[in-house]
């Protein structure tokens, strides 16, 4: 009976702890929306160059009445999928080579160190010299702007690895696989995690970026058509969708597996 009362009185804890959370949520994009509006009412701004809530509400509304806006997020999460995934792949091989060789950091990692504080709009310019207005060029973008932090995370994660515990593991017979995947990867996680998410913040922004130059249905194409007319209603509209993917894919995909590693960690709240 104590150990349910007690596993009672800590969900209802948690529970009251979240609905606390999102009531000050709430509050706080409640507070925002009316600053905004006063703002807009206010005529600070002429109204073409600052609209208010309610004038993005419409833009907002007409795209998706229209299907494009529906159209341009299912594109742009599909490149975002493709480039993100390869880079994903070649950032751990990438990764896994510099940490497990002395020559190989020397080289290429001083080289992937550097590539790294190359922003990744410099690449825009030669992907369009090698593929053109095409599909591949944006792909490139986005593995080159997500790769390299990828990269350094995974390397970062297994150097840091405390020695301790890995003289601990091999005291105990533990070599080869059974090392890395047991003690070697669950110690690199918060590094290797770190770096997961840097490089997917920025393969969003160098996806933006490349889309801004390449007319097809896409988030960054209805923000030039937007330029173009001169509607900022549908600009604001859109910056609101690229945010709200942008915490939504951070809160959906990586906060799940941050819980998990501070969990692990002991580091929860």
């Amino acid at each position: 009976m104590a150990a349910s009362s007690i596993s009672v009185d800590k969900k209802r804890s948690a529970n009251l702890k979240w609905l606390g959370k999102l009531l000050r949520q709430l509050a706080f994009f409640a507070l925002l929306l009316l600053l905004w509006q006063g703002l807009a009412v206010s005529h600070i701004w002429k109204d073409y160059l600052f609209p208010g809530p309610l004038t993005v509400l419409d833009s907002l509304k007409g795209l998706a009445q229209d299907g494009s806006l529906l159209t341009a997020i299912l594109v742009s999460l599909r490149r975002l999928a493709l480039g993100y995934g390869l880079s994903l792949v070649l950032g751990l091989i990438l990764g896994l080579l510099i940490s497990s060789n002395r020559y190989i950091e020397e080289t290429l990692g001083s080289l992937v160190l550097g590539l790294q504080a190359l922003p990744s709009v410099c690449w825009i310019p030669l992907a369009l010299l090698w593929f053109g207005l095409h599909e591949q060029a944006m792909i490139f973008v986005v593995i080159m702007g997500a790769l390299f932090s990828i990269t350094l995370g995974v390397d970062a994660g297994i150097k840091n690895t405390p020695p301790v515990y890995l003289k601990a593991a091999r005291n105990m017979g533990s070599r080869g696989f059974a090392l890395a995947t047991q003690v070697i990867l669950p110690a690199a996680l918060p590094s290797i995690l770190t770096g997961l998410k840097q490089g997917w913040t920025f393969a969003w922004r160098s996806l933006m970026a490349a889309e801004l130059l390449y007319t097809t249905v896409s988030l960054g194409a209805l923000l030039e058509s937007g330029r173009d007319f001169g509607d900022v209603g549908q600009l604001f509209a859109i910056m609101l969708v690229i945010i709200i993917l942008g915490v939504a894919i951070d809160s959906l995909i990586f906060g799940p597996f941050e819980r998990m590693v501070r969990k692990r960690w002991g580091l929860a709240r």
